[in-house]
């Protein structure tokens, strides 16, 4: 009975956690759920793209970022990150420069700790 209300308390923010505005793609970490929906989509090689985003349950601070573990680099450019109100958020800024996996990374941080939700990305 203890862990069905420990799992259901747990999952309660996630169930809350919304991004309006259609399709979400969603990340799981160990405390975290993150949306996001990328402006434009799908993505292509070299374009711009903007990332809408929720952090579930709201954290302190966030980042975003991409890179490709397999060629040891990440992107030629640095996101700004906007709060936009209740745990929701606007990277604009973002760019893959070229064909291969990236993976999207979201650094949450909140008190004393910081957890990773990444999203591997494929573009050909």
């Amino acid at each position: 009975m203890r862990a069905l209300l420990v799992a259901l308390l747990v999952a309660a923010p996630a169930a809350a956690c919304e991004l309006p505005g259609g399709q979400a793609h969603k990340i799981q970490s160990a405390h975290y759920l993150v949306l996001y929906r990328t402006q434009p989509a799908p993505l292509k090689v070299g374009q711009h793209f903007a990332v809408d985003f929720a952090v579930c349950p709201a954290p302190e601070s966030v980042r975003i970022d991409a890179g490709m573990p397999e060629h040891k680099h990440g992107m030629n450019y640095r996101p700004t990150v906007t709060a936009t109100g209740e745990g929701r958020y606007r990277a604009d800024g973002l760019m893959l420069h070229m064909a291969g996996k990236w993976e999207l990374v979201f650094e949450v941080r909140a008190k004393d700790s910081v957890e990773r939700a990444v999203q591997v990305i494929r573009l050909e």
